[in-house]
């Protein structure tokens, strides 16, 4: 009797491991966000630029320019030991970690639900345009932005 249930333990414990590999999350499954993307909208340009997975991460940056005045953003995606971390860092201020939690098809899902905000950041593919939105709550209202930005580096301007 022992033995039928140690060896239903073991074919459990295969089974469940089994599942994890099949879960386990890459970084070359985000390579669709790689690239330069742009938009103008209201007289604000909009960049966001995204190296190609290697050696376990893809750098990006992110940048708001209207007139003289320009928001930016340090960005980093790493693979660690089957977890993939997207690390946004603001303004060049220390990064903060969303994990992975959903990918699709050209689509991908980061949260960190201890975050104040956003606490979720989604990238998706539609067409040619790489589109994103932050979602969570801020004054107690859940909010929602998103952006689509083109293929191609806009120049000129400040």
């Amino acid at each position: 009797m022992r033995s039928r249930v140690a060896i239903g333990l073991v074919a459990l414990g295969l089974a469940a491991a089994a599942t994890a590999q099949e879960t386990r999350y890459r970084i070359d499954d985000l390579a669709w966000m790689a690239g330069s993307w742009a938009t103008v909208e209201n007289g604000k340009r909009s960049e966001e630029h995204w190296t190609g997975p290697a050696g376990g991460v893809m750098l990006g940056v992110h940048r708001d320019v209207r007139g003289a005045t320009a928001a930016f953003e340090f960005l980093r995606i790493e693979e660690t030991a089957g977890a993939v971390t997207y690390l946004a860092s603001p303004q060049g201020r220390p990064p903060t970690p969303f994990a992975l939690i959903e990918i699709a098809e050209q689509r991908a899902v980061f949260a960190n639900p201890q975050h104040d905000f956003p606490q979720r950041i989604l990238y998706w593919r539609e067409g040619d345009a790489l589109c994103a939105a932050v979602e969570g709550p801020l004054d107690d209202e859940p909010v929602r932005q998103e952006w689509c930005w083109r293929p191609g580096s806009l120049r000129g301007g400040s």
